[in-house]
């Protein structure tokens, strides 16, 4: 039977990035605010990691991000001007955001990459294990990834980090993993990754998707990585180290995940991640169907 390893309760989320593609709407709006139906992108990776068990959530920013901490502040004056109104739907909407999580920031100062910002944690999380999760991909609730990964780091032990498989044509846009079968179902062995592979030289289709569970062993790595792809600190380099000697900070697993995945990093996602959640409320898809039904047909 495995050892038992400490509840985990804390996580990161990397929110320094600038955004680029989706200029000029980014300009002076965080990309984490553009809405997907009616809440910012970020608040459905904050949900997610509330519904696995992660209340003390750490944000890692930059200039121009004071928007995220806005959004999960109290806006009293809008909030009194609901009460008045009578309007307690709204009210509970506007409140829901600030009474999510236990919210704390800490800025990023240079753009060194997602293994700088997850370093910019360490005072933080301290020598605990703890999760990230990018906020470019949105996990729908109905298909849960990070509390089993939780789950796998608790009876495991060391890093678990998050895998889907890809056409091996689009392996190259991903951090790529190199796995070993184990006796439970969806859970692999990594013995080793790389960052953003040419396709004939990747060691599977095992992409690497937006969430992680680290044990804090890949602290004292990162301060010690050089830049790597793209002249940034890259988190896949400190966690190749800990795949290939687990005596540093124990084994890294991966969770394959085979549910539904939003990608809202790509413009193109972006769009298809709204309607398809549009399309699955229960106050706007019936509508909304209709009317997308009529354009498809008629317009298109």
């Amino acid at each position: 039977m495995s050892e038992s390893h400490p509840r985990i309760s804390k996580a990161v989320i990397p929110a320094a990035g600038l955004g680029t593609r989706f200029l000029p709407a980014t300009k002076a709006t965080p990309k984490e605010m553009l809405p997907v139906v009616d809440k910012p992108a970020i608040q459905y990776v904050v949900e997610e990691a509330v519904g696995a068990g992660l209340s003390d959530v750490l944000m890692v920013t930059g200039r121009n991000k004071r928007p995220l901490e806005d959004h999960f502040d109290r806006n009293y004056e809008l909030e009194e001007a609901l009460s008045r109104k009578g309007d307690a739907e709204r009210l509970a909407k506007v409140q829901e955001s600030s009474d999510l999580a236990t919210m704390h920031y800490v800025r990023q100062g240079d753009p060194k990459g997602l293994g700088h910002a997850v370093l910019c944690a360490a005072p933080h999380v301290g020598e605990q294990p703890f999760a990230v999760l990018l906020g470019d991909d949105l996990i729908d609730p109905r298909d849960p990834l990070l509390s089993r990964m939780v789950d796998v780091q608790e009876r495991e032990g060391g890093s678990v980090i998050a895998l889907m498989e890809v056409e091996p044509s689009q392996i190259h846009m991903y951090g790529c993993a190199a796995v070993e079968a184990t006796g439970e179902d969806g859970v692999v062995r990594v013995t080793g990754l790389v960052e953003k592979p040419d396709p004939a030289e990747a060691p599977s289709n095992y992409a690497i998707i937006g969430r992680y569970v680290l044990d804090p062993a890949v602290f004292e790595i990162l301060r010690k990585t050089e830049p790597g792809r793209g002249g940034e600190i890259q988190l896949t380099d400190a966690l190749q180290i800990l795949a290939a000697d687990e005596k540093i900070g124990g084994p890294v697993h991966g969770v394959v995940f085979k549910g539904r995945r939003y990608d809202t990093g790509d413009r193109g996602d972006y769009l298809r991640a709204i309607v398809r959640l549009a399309c699955e409320r229960e106050d706007l898809g019936p509508d909304f169907r209709a009317w997308l039904r009529r354009y498809v047909t008629e317009e298109m």
